[in-house]
C-alpha cells in the first residue's frame, strides 16, 4: 500500500484546571526530521515523544506542538519581575513605545518566565501520551488517504506507459525495415560494387547496435515490480523511486537507439509519465 509523508492532525481533551492540545504536521523528507515545541516543564518527555513518533510516522519533516492552557490558579510559571524591568528599561533607551508595548515586548524575550514545576505526576503523563497517540493515529489516517489518491495516480500513469510500450513493440519492425532501407539507399547511391555476403555481415551488426528487444523486456518487467511493489506493506518510497530510475534508464535507452522519429515521440511521451511519477513519489512514505 502506498501512505504520503505529507499530513495533519490535532486533538485536545481536558483534564482537572487544564485544556491539553497537540497539534502535529508532516512534509516530505529523505530522513526522519522532528522538531518539537513543548513547554519548559514537559522537556523531560521530549525523548519518548520523540520515539513514539518514529515508530509511528517512520520518515519525513515533522512539526509537534503542544499547548497547555491552565484554568485555574496552578500555572506552573511565574514571571520573572526583575528581568521583565530590565527589559523594559532597556527599550526605553531605544525610542517612543508606549508601556504597554514595552511589556509585550519584553514578555516575549528569553527567562522572563520561571518554572515552578520540575517533573510531572505519572497520571499527568499518561493523559499526554494517549491524547500523543490519538493525534498519531488521526494524521495517519491523512496520510493513509493521501497514499490512496496517490497509487490511483501512479496506476493511471503507470498502464500509460505500458500502453506506449506496446506502441514501441508494434512500431519496432517498421523502424527496422526503415533503417535497412536507408543504408541499402545510402550504398547505392555511391554506385561501388559491394560483396554481398560481407554487406549482409555488416547490416546485421549494424541492427543488432539499434535492437532495443531487451531493452522492451526489461522495462516491461520493471513496471510489473513497480505495480507489485505498491502493494507491499510501507515504508516503500524509496525502494519505488529505485524502480523509476531503472525505468528511466530503460526509456533513455531506447529513446538514444530510436533512429526513428515516431519512436522518439513515443520516448518523449513515456518520459513525460515517468517524470510525473518521479515528482510524486517525493511524497511516498
Amino acid at each position: 500500500m502506498i501512505m504520503s509523508m505529507t499530513g495533519f492532525g490535532k486533538t485536545e481533551t481536558q483534564w482537572e484546571d487544564k485544556n491539553l492540545s497537540i497539534e502535529i504536521r508532516s512534509l516530505n523528507s529523505k530522513n526522519t526530521d522532528i522538531n518539537l515545541r513543548t513547554p519548559s516543564y514537559l522537556r523531560e518527555m521530549d525523548t519518548e515523544i520523540r520515539k513514539r513518533i518514529a515508530q509511528k510516522l517512520h520518515r519525513g519533516k515533522i512539526d509537534l506542538n503542544i499547548y497547555i492552557e491552565f484554568n485555574g490558579q496552578n500555572a506552573p510559571s511565574t514571571i520573572n519581575t526583575a528581568v521583565v524591568k530590565s527589559y523594559v528599561n532597556q527599550l526605553k533607551a531605544l525610542g517612543n513605545v508606549s508601556e504597554n508595548e514595552m511589556i509585550a515586548i519584553a514578555m516575549r524575550l528569553p527567562d522572563t518566565l520561571s518554572s515552578e514545576r520540575e517533573t510531572l505526576q505519572e497520571i499527568e503523563k499518561n493523559t499526554l501520551f494517549d491524547l500523543l497517540n490519538k493525534v498519531l493515529e488521526n494524521i495517519e489516517n491523512y496520510r493513509t488517504d493521501e497514499g490512496n489518491a496517490l497509487e490511483k495516480d501512479f496506476i493511471k500513469r503507470i498502464a500509460l506507459i505500458e500502453d506506449l510500450l506496446r506502441s514501441v513493440v508494434k512500431t519496432d519492425p517498421e523502424r527496422n525495415e526503415k533503417i535497412e532501407q536507408k543504408l541499402r539507399s545510402a550504398l547505392e547511391d555511391l554506385k561501388i560494387e559491394l560483396d554481398a555476403n560481407r554487406f549482409e555481415q555488416e547490416l546485421i551488426f549494424y541492427l543488432e547496435k539499434f535492437d532495443i528487444t531487451e531493452e522492451k523486456v526489461r522495462l516491461k518487467n520493471h513496471l510489473d515490480y513497480f505495480k507489485q511493489v505498491m502493494q507491499n506493506d510501507f515504508p516503500n518510497g524509496k525502494k519505488l523511486g529505485f524502480i523509476a530510475q531503472e525505468i528511466g534508464r530503460e526509456i533513455n535507452t531506447i529513446g538514444s537507439k530510436a533512429n526513428h522519429s515516431e519512436l522518439q515521440k513515443i520516448v518523449v511521451q513515456m518520459k513525460d509519465e515517468l517524470e510525473k511519477i518521479k515528482e510524486q513519489l517525493l511524497n511516498v512514505l
